[in-house]
């Protein structure tokens, strides 16, 4: 495939850059609502995107037969020239390596040597497991499996072909009691095989556990606290509110915020260190070369406080004359690649949580993000669950909460962080497009005069 790419574009010599990635994708998916299924089923796509830069103009193009191709380099080539004529400042990319390799992927157990009769039982089993729990009135599980081999060509020579996968078991377990009900989100997986979904039962009787708990928990009553945020909410946290920030495309037309954002500047306090790492093995967030072809690296973003890098395409490193990152990953074959995370976390510190909540003295500990958005410099969001911290020891559970703030306030108010490390085991991000290869996590942390919204 890589070959007959390469001869599609050999002949588009009277462009400056041309590039071309063809991707075939397969969705795998279970639905149950309660005891019913609801979705069975698979669906396989493919499709070529084509990138021409031209005088200074760029632009995409895509098509789903390869037949098309060469419509579909001369409308990005038309586009590339117009975007050339209008704007003044003239598009470059970054130098990068000239690479040809080719990755497959290695697993415990491949799901797709699993039959979807496999896949249903394991999904009703965990379902089931839910149901039979006291209190447990409803159930939404589903299973969901991805898998996208993509090829890339340049005109550099660049010539690129990657696997990847991930798998999940997830939804939300719902509980009710005189009228109240409450629910929990639900989430398993990764992208290193169809082993690390089962015998996983212990993870959805604890979750069934908590939602239970929550019908006796008392609504949070509003303040300003000092909390302790758990990994998935930590991670969220970081993700959200900083980590957009850290992808250079956001930041690019916007003056005010490009310049709170330089390198050097200190935004936060000296025990935050926040790295961006997609090579790390087994995670939902791990892949070897962006969608441009690159190499992905760590990033250290954040060095106890003081910026220190950014994500980049290879359009933005020449731009803003920094170091290419491989961040530049499209959602599938439907779209051109924007910058994205991939894995994003804050870097573990050395106390224990024990010793976290002896920092905290009287404050919350909140667990678990549930919904939220931000506004610019400012956050808001949702914690599915907590528990009042009384003297340095976990007290009575509490829900219905919200923590808010600014972002930048809030990473100078991080005062202790957790030695323990924790990524999620299922991705996601809403920037444009939908990324479910991007990942957060990361440590326990101790925020001091958080807004924390209830009764």
């Amino acid at each position: 495939m890589l070959n007959r790419l390469a001869d599609a574009i050999a002949g588009h010599t009277a462009v400056d850059f041309i590039d071309l990635r063809y991707e075939v994708k397969k969705v795998t998916r279970v639905g149950l609502n309660r005891e019913e299924l609801r979705d069975l089923g698979s669906d396989t796509t493919d499709g070529y995107v084509v990138r021409v830069l031209q005088n200074g103009g760029f632009a995409s193009s895509t098509v789903t037969r390869i037949e098309d191709l060469d419509e579909g380099i001369r409308r990005a080539k038309e586009a590339a020239e117009v975007v050339s004529g209008t704007n003044s400042e003239k598009i470059e990319f970054a130098r990068v390596p000239t690479i040809r390799d080719q990755v497959r992927l290695d697993l415990e157990q491949d799901p797709r040597d699993v039959s979807l009769q496999e896949k249903l039982e394991l999904t009703r089993k965990y379902n089931s497991l839910l149901l039979g729990q006291p209190g447990i009135v409803s159930t939404n599980v589903g299973y969901s499996e991805v898998y996208r081999d993509k090829y890339y060509v340049s005109s550099e020579g660049a010539a690129v072909s990657e696997e990847i996968i991930t798998t999940n078991i997830g939804g939300e377990a719902i509980a009710k009691r005189d009228g109240l009900v409450q629910n929990i989100r639900l989430s398993i997986g990764g992208a290193n095989g169809m082993k690390r979904l089962k015998d996983r039962e212990d993870y959805f009787l604890e979750r069934a556990r908590l939602v239970r708990g929550l019908l006796d928990a008392e609504p949070v009553k509003a303040g300003k606290y000092r909390v302790v945020l758990n990994p998935g909410l930590s991670g969220v946290f970081t993700h959200e509110a900083f980590g957009h920030f850290s992808e250079a495309d956001i930041i690019e037309n916007n003056p005010s915020l490009r310049e709170k954002m330089s390198l050097g500047a200190k935004l936060g306090s000296d025990n935050v260190t926040i790295v961006a790492d997609s090579t790390l093995p087994d995670q939902v967030g791990f892949y070897r070369y962006d969608d441009e072809g690159v190499p992905v690296r760590p990033v250290t973003l954040m060095d106890r406080g003081v910026l220190v890098g950014r994500l980049h395409s290879r359009r933005t490193a020449a731009g803003f004359g920094e170091p290419v990152t491989g961040h530049n990953v499209a959602e599938d074959h439907s779209y051109a690649p924007i910058i994205r995370m991939g894995t994003i976390f804050l870097k573990p510190g050395e106390s224990s949580f024990e010793n976290l909540l002896k920092t905290v003295g009287n404050g919350l500990y909140l667990c678990a993000a549930k919904g939220g958005q931000t506004a610019g410099e400012n956050f808001t969001f949702g914690a599915q669950w907590g528990y009042r911290v009384v003297n340095g020891e976990l007290g009575p559970m509490v829900r219905d909460i919200n923590i808010m703030g600014n972002l930048f306030s809030t990473l100078s108010n991080i005062v202790e962080v957790g030695s323990d490390f924790e990524l999620s085991e299922r991705g996601g991000c809403g920037k444009g497009q939908l990324n479910i290869k991007s990942a957060h996590g990361g440590p326990h942390v101790v925020i001091q005069d958080m807004v924390v919204g209830g009764i």
